[in-house]
């Protein structure tokens, strides 16, 4: 049962039975993160309670520094995502979204079953209204220090050109409120910088972009603009999103492979970054990597954390609830 929180207190929960080395390094990042926390917030751990107590009392964490919600049922990464949610009622995901939704909650993450992660935000918080999809964020490190962003960056393989324009919009909002960033530079990624070229989609999205006085449209960028400094937001459908995400991660895996160290490319480590925030549904939700240690989960929590206290899903609702306001 959820303990009766102060109504000041953040609430941020953590599926801890989520990711590959599940239930440890969730707990782990768990209590390094309640130490940059203090009182600001309780950490709240949504999996098997018997497994959590015994791994904060081998790591000699105070206990009572957490909360509890006890589960019995955890999705397994191969699972089919709607089947498991449907099916799976006592799962950490189902139970966190559920708190979620109820408000007992006012962030939820896991490193759990992507697909499953989508569909419980779907089903439980739902969208915001007006948004067509929810995007996934990817940061880009920036050559001269700082980040941006690149959106969708998986969750939408297929797009159309009302949903990029959307995800401009989503885009610029967290890069504004997380990395303060004044009117972000909103880029589309295209094959080349003229707006006549392109694939079908870019060359529709480009005008409906250059049209959204709600953003600050820069036009085309190229794949090798992505981390440099012409761009805060790039936008692009969920499958060159997914692609470019995975190519960039692959640099920081094969400089450590080579025993090389890098200042620039050790900041695509994706344990600085902990999850990406899904952005579009009412009420903020992170998806971690399947391989999350320690640190990942850490900043996991601290960046679902700040994403509370900058009101990022507020701002969005509002924007959108503007939007709608001058479209009747």
């Amino acid at each position: 049962m959820l303990a009766t929180f102060t109504s000041n207190i953040m609430k941020i929960g953590i599926d801890i039975m989520g990711g590959d080395f599940a239930p440890k390094e969730a707990i782990l990042g768990a209590i390094e993160a309640q130490k940059e926390i203090l009182t600001e917030g309780r950490i709240v751990l949504i999996g098997d309670e018997k497994q959590a107590r015994s791994l904060l009392l081998e790591y000699q964490a105070d206990a009572s520094l957490f909360d509890f919600v006890h589960t019995t049922e955890v999705i397994e990464m191969g699972e089919h995502p709607t089947k498991a949610i449907m099916s799976k009622k006592d799962s950490s995901i189902n139970v966190g979204f559920s708190l979620l939704a109820k408000k007992e909650l006012d962030v939820f993450m896991s490193a759990g079953n992507t697909g499953a992660v989508m569909v419980g935000a779907m089903f439980s918080v739902k969208q915001i209204e007006g948004v067509s999809r929810p995007a996934v964020i990817t940061v880009l490190p920036k050559l001269k220090g700082g980040f941006g962003i690149l959106l969708d960056a998986g969750t939408n393989a297929d797009c159309k050109p009302e949903m990029l324009n959307q995800f401009a919009i989503l885009g610029s909002i967290f890069c504004e409120a997380i990395y303060n960033i004044p009117r972000p530079k909103v880029a589309l990624m295209n094959v080349g910088e003229e707006k006549e070229k392109g694939n079908a989609l870019t060359l529709a999205t480009y005008p409906v972009l250059e049209q959204n006085e709600h953003i600050n449209f820069i036009g085309n960028v190229e794949g090798y603009n992505l981390f440099d400094e012409k761009a805060d937001v790039v936008v692009c459908d969920g499958f060159t999103g997914n692609v470019m995400m995975k190519v960039a991660q692959s640099m920081y895996k094969i400089m450590r492979k080579m025993g090389s160290s890098n200042s620039y490319f050790d900041r695509f480590n994706y344990e600085i970054y902990g999850g990406s925030p899904v952005l579009g549904v009412n009420a903020p939700v992170l998806i971690g990597h399947g391989i999350s240690n320690t640190e990942a989960f850490k900043n996991m929590i601290l960046l679902g954390k700040r994403m509370v206290e900058k009101e990022v899903t507020e701002k969005i609702k509002k924007e959108f609830l503007t939007i709608q306001g001058s479209q009747n």
